[in-house]
């Protein structure tokens, strides 16, 4: 999405009618906070009635393969769109909506050779950067959770990985130790207790991993980036709307999309708070998300995803550690920083929660066990694995 004071390029006019828009354009504006793709909200004088899209210019350096990438998005919302119309009727505000091209395309390119995208707009709901409190937490993982149902039973080809091994928890400790042996920058003797962290653990690498080449735990479509700020909720109700940035929707399993929420959600503490002692895994907001994640999820969740939904939360947080610590020791060439140690921070900080985590995770896991009783499971345990 664009940065806030962007202009809109001049042709986004000639870029939307190039899409099944009706009427006349009126205007456009950069819309949003992301840091990804450039997103603009455009407005049409329908017979008289403005009526407002989405308009986003993806961005082709981080996504090598667009063409992909919006097959993924088309399959995924079209088929969700059918299962929301099957569980009560259309609606538009509950699934994103992809506006096609006067070719009937997902996408357009235009003559400077970028992809282009269109969305209905949703109107009175928006986003939350931070969660405040447990029932905002129900919401968001209600609404995860809803999102994964719905592609249960997507058939066809296997989804395109739009970033291969993103959640390859595995590999991830493969490129901290190579970082570690290499020592790029320099920094490896300043960080010795972050190395120690990370070593002591490796055994948590390959667990989720383990469990799905054993067929215990199935692949199946997750959304592999569930920040609170990717669901929508109603300006009235504050209940979830609709789950947003589709990008990397992909094959994985079900716990790196919950894992990434707990991660997230029930941290007390800024991403990169430079003093970690104010980190610690909030017990309400993590009761929160599991609630809602298990009135939605629950319908087909199987025996070993449920018993390692706590697990998951230090699993993916441990992760987003190891890349902190991998660019620290490279040299900070991934995240963008802007300060000095600032991936350093981000690494203490999520480590500093894996170890709230650790400290709590026995209640985590009797919280987790006491509400699934709740869910039974379901007749078929793991069918409808993408």
């Amino acid at each position: 999405m664009s940065q806030p004071g962007n202009r809109p390029p001049a042709d986004l006019p000639e870029v939307a009618q190039s899409f099944q828009l009706f009427g006349r354009y009126v205007d456009g504006a950069p819309y949003g906070s992301g840091h990804i793709n450039d997103t603009f909200v455009i407005t049409m004088d329908q017979a008289g009635r403005p009526v407002r899209y989405l308009l986003q210019r993806i961005n082709d350096r981080v996504f090598k393969n667009v063409p992909a990438l919006m097959e993924n998005v088309q399959r995924v919302t079209d088929h969700a769109l059918g299962a929301s119309a099957k569980s009560g009727g259309h609606d538009s505000r509950r699934v994103l909506t992809l506006v096609r091209t006067r070719e009937g395309a997902a996408w357009h390119r235009d003559p400077h050779g970028a992809f282009w995208r269109c969305y209905l707009f949703i109107e009175n709901a928006r986003t939350h950067d931070l969660v405040e409190n447990a029932r905002q937490a129900y919401e968001a993982a209600r609404a995860f959770g809803e999102f994964q149902r719905m592609l249960v039973d997507l058939r066809g080809p296997r989804l395109h990985e739009t970033i291969p091994g993103f959640h390859n928890t595995r590999s991830r400790f493969e490129a901290f130790r190579r970082a570690v042996d290499a020592d790029r920058a320099g920094r490896v003797r300043s960080v010795g207790a972050e190395i120690e962290f990370a070593l002591a653990r490796e055994g948590m690498a390959g667990v989720v991993l383990d469990l799905m080449a054993r067929g215990e735990m199935p692949e199946r479509i997750t959304h592999n980036d569930t920040k609170f700020n990717n669901v929508m909720l109603d300006e009235a109700t504050s209940q979830a709307v609709c789950v947003i940035d589709l990008d990397t929707v992909m094959p994985g399993s079900a716990l790196y999309d919950f894992g990434d929420m707990v991660r997230s959600a029930t941290n007390s503490a800024a991403e990169d708070e430079p003093d970690a002692s104010k980190v610690t895994m909030r017990m309400d907001i993590f009761e929160g998300l599991v609630s809602g994640y298990a009135a939605s999820a629950g319908a087909f969740l199987n025996a070993a995803e449920r018993a390692h939904l706590a697990f998951a939360g230090k699993l993916i947080t441990y992760e987003i550690g190891l890349r902190f610590l991998t660019d620290h020791l490279e040299g900070d060439v991934y995240f963008k920083t802007k300060r000095q140690g600032h991936n350093l921070d981000r690494c203490r900080t999520q480590f500093a929660l894996v170890a709230s985590i650790e400290r709590q995770e026995g209640a985590m896991q009797g919280l987790v066990e006491r509400i699934m009783k709740t869910h039974p499971l379901p007749s078929e345990s793991g069918k409808g694995g993408n």
